[in-house]
């Protein structure tokens, strides 16, 4: 009897067609709904290894289920969705997929950076919209990339590949993290800062810490007032790392410029939440890994993963 792969959100077929070759393949059938509670329940009572999604939260009560679950792909970097402590306990391997999506994330970071700065959402719509009627010397003017000192905190791999970014545009950079890269600093030029004189001195702050019970709410209403006026926040880590309400407060009263954000504490974002009201905020869906070839590879990755597992060969990528 085939062990049993179950898939919480529908893969493109070339993505999963390996597996199919050595265990039984259960999908879910939306490319967009999340399995509910239950059904999450059930698929880990079933199943030998299950491939989820950032949005599925694994938690001890899921684990608790799964009497012969051996393996949890996740299709991500972070695994706050998973009871990591939960799996160790029961000898469960949990996967991600680093490396593959550095550049990917890294860019689009850039991407949110020149979006805020120079508020191509709001010209975009202005031209669409028909308002575009002529030219003045202070229209859609906004902030210069080139030059500016920009701020990165967690030095990790994707962290390194923004700050290499900055070197193109003449960029101080500054960086944060839980422990120095003096290597980095000789080979790059760039700074270690402490998290309160980086957010005074930055241009650009962008988050990229995984959320841990120490990064949750680590940008809140104090951090954020140490700002400039003239400051860009751009968060391409995870939503809990900001106080989404002080954010909101400092756009409103123009205690900062701007925000860029691609991750939201509640995903998908309510569309009733007050910082889509605001025009000085750049709001993305989550795709920060979301290019064709990267989303291939992660998915590779993954696959690579359970078949190992279920082979009796060494799984790499484990979440340690």
């Amino acid at each position: 009897m085939k062990p049993i792969v179950w898939i919480t959100r529908k893969l493109p077929e070339e993505g999963i067609a390996p597996l199919r070759e050595i265990a039984e393949v259960k999908m879910w059938p939306s490319e967009e709904q999340p399995m509910p509670a239950e059904e999450l329940k059930q698929a880990a009572g079933e199943a030998d290894a299950m491939w989820v999604m950032i949005s599925d939260q694994i938690t001890r009560e899921v684990i608790a289920e799964a009497p012969k679950l051996k393996i949890i792909a996740n299709l991500a970097v972070g695994y706050n969705n998973i009871d990591i402590k939960a799996t160790k306990e029961k000898g469960i391997i949990v996967t991600n997929t680093p490396d593959v999506l550095t550049g990917t994330t890294a860019d689009l970071a850039f991407a949110l950076m020149l979006a805020t700065a120079r508020r191509i959402p709001e010209a975009e719509r202005e031209v669409r919209e028909g308002k575009w009627t002529g030219w003045s010397v202070n229209q859609l003017t906004g902030m210069d990339i080139h030059g500016a000192t920009l701020g990165v905190v967690g030095m990790g791999r994707i962290g390194e590949a923004v700050a290499r970014r900055g070197i193109g545009f003449d960029m101080r950079v500054l960086y944060h993290n839980r422990t120095r890269k003096p290597e980095t600093e000789e080979k790059y030029g760039f700074e270690y800062a402490e998290l309160d004189i980086l957010l005074k001195e930055s241009d650009f702050v962008v988050l990229l810490t995984p959320l841990t019970s120490e990064t949750k709410g680590l940008i809140g209403k104090r951090e954020i007032a140490l700002m400039k006026n003239s400051a860009i926040l751009i968060n391409v880590a995870r939503g809990g790392v900001v106080d989404e309400q002080a954010l909101y407060e400092a756009l409103l009263n123009k205690e900062i410029w701007a925000a860029g954000l691609d991750v939201f504490e509640t995903e998908p974002v309510p569309t009733d939440h007050p910082l889509l009201t605001l025009p000085n905020v750049v709001a993305l869906p989550h795709i920060g890994s979301a290019s064709i070839r990267t989303r291939n590879n992660m998915m590779a990755k993954n696959a690579e993963s359970i078949a190992a597992c279920l082979q009796g060969r060494e799984v790499k990528s484990q979440v340690k």
